[in-house]
């Protein structure tokens, strides 16, 4: 595989770019991570989603310890080059490490203050 196309990439500083992650099916945004260019060129020979966890500095293969898995069937690019989309068959329909399919299920309850966050309910297996 030719690798000019990840110059077309803007990296951040930490040589890292943002990846939102899309179920296929559902449409629904799973959660947001973070790869560099060993598991982005990874998760395309893999055909699995493979991150890097900058909490823990090191790879994070998503679904290596919940059998959760993310089967990559389309990576994008946007605009500006500094963000990917993963559109993913997400495998066992958790995502999120709390349990629930999508990382994204606290809505800002007021539209005035206070402010609060609500989490939506059925959002846990």
């Amino acid at each position: 595989m030719e690798k000019n196309w990840l110059a077309q990439i803007q990296w951040n500083t930490d040589g890292l770019i943002p990846v939102i992650v899309q179920e296929q099916g559902s449409k629904d945004v799973l959660m947001m991570a973070w790869m560099n260019s060993d598991t982005l060129l990874e998760t395309i020979e893999l055909g699995q989603a493979i991150y890097w966890s900058r909490s823990r500095k090191k790879r994070w293969h998503k679904g290596e310890e919940s059998g959760h898995f993310q089967n990559v069937q389309g990576v994008y690019l946007d605009c500006d080059g500094d963000t990917l989309l993963l559109v993913v068959e997400q495998v066992g329909a958790i995502a999120c490490h709390t349990g629930a399919h999508s990382c994204f299920f606290q809505e800002l309850e007021s539209t005035s203050l206070p402010f609060g966050w609500k989490e939506l309910s059925g959002v846990r297996k």
